[in-house]
């Protein structure tokens, strides 16, 4: 006789991952995800367009809009002094409730929930081909953790050590809706995407084809 629950019902294990990184699948609703596609289509057609910046002279593959502050390697600034000049768009404060959610929901602490204000956020576009090579999170003042939030397509993550862009690391498929936290002895640990998986996207998620990734991030700059 067939045992009831054999193992093929059991699925991948789950990666154990460092101390301070938190994996959240599922975590926004199908509801939440279409808004912010929507949200996203109103970004790209503000003052600075989707762009893809530039590393050591070469085009990522990732197109990128900021809200708050403008992301280019290897700082942040208020006007997009590499794409038009432009200011870029404000902030929104239901982008700092979700932050402050998002944070409890990945750690259980509401103190550093309700002390956390993300002031930027980096909204990466990938298409089916993009990838992000291994990189650290170091722009920034702050050592408050990264808020990473997916919709769309499923990618292959990649998350590191501290130290260098080699093993060890996890990787993890980040599928639509899935929330991914950052912190702690974790905060500056190498990270990137190096495959993603086309034509995976709910088909009620808003996004026609690829991914889309939010990060959002407390800069600790004034001005």
């Amino acid at each position: 006789m067939e045992p009831l629950f054999g193992d093929d019902l059991l699925g991948p294990p789950a990666v154990e991952l460092p101390a301070g990184a938190h994996h959240v699948p599922g975590w926004l609703t199908m509801e939440q995800q279409r808004w912010i596609v929507a949200r996203f289509h109103e970004w790209i057609h503000g003052p600075v367009p989707l762009h893809s910046p530039k590393i050591r002279g070469h085009d990522m593959s990732v197109q990128t809009v900021c809200l708050g502050w403008h992301w280019r390697p290897y700082e942040y600034t208020r006007n997009a002094i590499d794409v038009n000049g432009q200011r870029v768009l404000d902030f929104p404060e239901w982008m700092v409730r979700l932050g402050r959610q998002a944070l409890i929901a990945a750690t259980g602490d509401h103190d550093a929930g309700a002390s956390y204000t993300p002031d930027t956020a980096l909204v990466n576009y990938y298409s089916d081909t993009a990838k992000m090579g291994m990189h650290q999170d170091r722009e920034e003042r702050s050592p408050a953790p990264v808020i990473s939030l997916s919709i769309g397509d499923t990618c292959k993550f990649r998350f590191g050590n501290t130290t260098n862009r080699n093993k060890p690391y996890h990787d993890i498929d980040l599928a639509s809706g899935d929330l991914f936290v950052f912190g702690g002895p974790a905060r500056l640990a190498y990270h990137g995407v190096p495959k993603i998986y086309p034509q995976t996207a709910p088909p009620d998620c808003g996004l026609a084809s690829g991914r889309l990734n939010i990060t959002l991030r407390e800069t600790g700059l004034t001005g």
